[in-house]
């Protein structure tokens, strides 16, 4: 395959890491800062919703990097490979990861839209829940449909 053939998708990953850094930087701090006003009396909310948006941002930053190493193991006629399969496997687990930790946190998200009166904030809180399980079923299947297509070639060489 043509060096650069998935230079696009390599484009919107990266462009969807900017801006999600961006709302780490700039929003996360302000929306834990907002749970502490809205709960004076209980100073460790700012904390408890900081550490739980912050963390989320991990499994969602390693699975992007994961993407761009199957896109670039693609590029570089790896596709079908152990490597890839493994690169697969840690975006199912870091889109479980990430739902867990949402559904996790979703209680100090019912507190602040409670006191907020903001039913919103659990409805984007369940979409993104929602979301990352349909891309941990996703990720769960190619892996397992590539896994099976490296058995077929592996035995299709055996016997040639």
């Amino acid at each position: 395959m043509k060096q650069g053939t998935t230079l696009f998708l390599k484009v919107a990953i990266v462009l969807i890491g900017i801006p999600v850094l961006a709302l780490c930087i700039f929003l996360l701090p302000k929306i834990g800062s907002f749970a502490a006003e809205l709960y004076p009396d209980h100073a460790y909310v700012q904390l408890l919703v900081d550490i739980d948006l912050y963390a989320t941002a991990i499994p969602f930053f390693w699975a992007l990097y994961q993407a761009f190493k199957l896109l670039s193991y693609i590029d570089k006629n790896k596709a079908f490979s152990e490597l890839s399969v493994q690169a697969l496997k840690v975006i199912k687990y870091c889109a479980i990861i990430f739902s867990g930790l949402y559904v996790i946190g979703l209680p100090l998200l019912y507190l602040i839209a409670e006191k907020d009166d903001a039913p919103g904030i659990i409805v984007i809180a369940l979409i993104l829940i929602f979301a990352a399980m349909v891309i941990a079923v996703f990720a769960a299947v190619l892996q397992r449909l590539l896994q099976e297509a490296i058995d077929i070639k592996s035995e299709n060489d055996l016997t040639v």
